[in-house]
C-alpha cells in the first residue's frame, strides 16, 4: 500500500457521494442566509466598519467561521460512528493501516470538504459583489489551515467518547462561543477588555484577522507569521492527540 492515507481518504469520499447532494445545498444557501440576514439586515443598522460597509467586513470573518464550523462539525459525528456505530475504523485496524494512516487520511476529506464550502462561499460573495482578489487567493489556504486547526483536536476528543451527548456540551461551550466572540460578526475591540486577551485562544479569532487582513490588503509578514504559527500549534497539537487516542481506542 504505497499511499495508506489515500486509501482512507478514498473510503470517506466515496461514503460522501451519498451526502454531497444535501452537504452542497447548505454550502450555498447558508452563505446566502447569513449574507442577506447580517450582512444586509443588521448591516443597515450597523451601517460601516471603518472604512468599509458592514457587508464587506463580515464576509471574510463569515467565510472563516463557515470552515471553522465544517472542520469541527465533520469530526464529530463522523468521528464517533466510525468507533460506535459503523465500525469503519475497526475495519481499517485489521489491515496493514496505522492510526496515524486513518487520522491522516480522515484529516484529509475534512480539507476536502473545506475546499468545497469555501468554493461555494466565495461564489456567493462574488453574486453579493463582495469578492475581492486577497480574499480569492488567501482564502483555501486560510481557511484550510483553519479547518484542520480545529478538526484535529476535535477528532481527537470524538476518539475519547462514547456517548453523543458530549457534542452538545462542545458546541455550547466551545463552538458556539469562539463563533461569537472571535470578530466574526462584530470587532474584537466592542468586548469589555478581560475578554479580548481570552478570545484569542480560539484559532478562529486568528482564521478571522488573518482572512480579513488578505481581504483588504492589510496583512504584514510579522502578522502573517505570528497566525499562521499558532494554527500550525493547534494542528500539530491535535494530530498529536488524535493518533494518541486512536490507538488507545483500538487497544481498549
Amino acid at each position: 500500500m504505497t499511499y495508506p492515507a489515500i486509501a482512507v481518504l478514498e473510503r470517506h469520499l466515496r461514503l460522501y457521494q451519498r451526502l454531497w447532494r444535501a452537504s452542497a445545498f447548505s454550502f450555498f444557501v447558508l452563505p446566502v442566509l447569513f449574507l442577506v440576514s447580517m450582512g444586509l439586515g443588521v448591516g443597515g443598522y450597523v451601517g460601516t466598519i471603518g472604512d468599509h460597509d458592514y457587508l464587506t467586513w463580515i464576509v471574510p470573518g463569515l467565510l472563516a467561521s463557515t470552515a471553522f464550523q465544517i472542520g469541527a462539525s465533520e469530526s464529530t459525528y463522523g468521528v464517533l460512528s466510525e468507533f460506535e456505530w459503523v465500525g469503519g475504523i475497526h475495519a481499517m485496524r485489521a489491515t496493514p493501516l496505522r492510526t496515524k494512516d486513518m487520522v491522516l487520511g480522515w484529516l484529509l476529506y475534512v480539507l476536502v470538504a473545506t475546499e468545497i464550502a469555501v468554493a461555494a462561499f466565495l461564489i456567493v460573495a462574488a453574486v453579493f459583489g463582495r469578492l475581492t482578489l486577497g480574499l480569492v487567493l488567501s482564502a483555501p489556504f486560510v481557511c484550510g489551515l483553519l479547518s484542520l486547526a480545529i478538526a484535529a483536536p476535535t477528532t481527537a476528543f470524538s476518539a475519547t467518547i462514547r456517548d453523543q451527548d458530549w457534542f452538545l456540551l462542545l458546541t455550547r461551550f466551545v463552538i458556539l462561543p469562539a463563533v461569537l466572540f472571535s470578530g466574526v460578526l462584530f470587532p474584537i475591540s466592542q468586548l469589555p477588555s478581560f475578554i479580548r486577551p481570552i478570545s484569542y485562544i480560539s484559532p478562529l479569532t486568528h482564521g478571522v484577522d488573518l482572512l480579513r487582513a488578505f481581504t483588504f490588503g492589510t496583512a504584514t509578514p510579522t502578522q502573517v507569521i505570528g497566525h499562521v504559527a499558532y494554527l500550525l500549534a493547534w494542528l500539530a497539537a491535535g494530530w498529536l492527540l488524535a493518533n494518541l487516542t486512536f490507538r488507545r481506542r483500538l487497544t481498549d
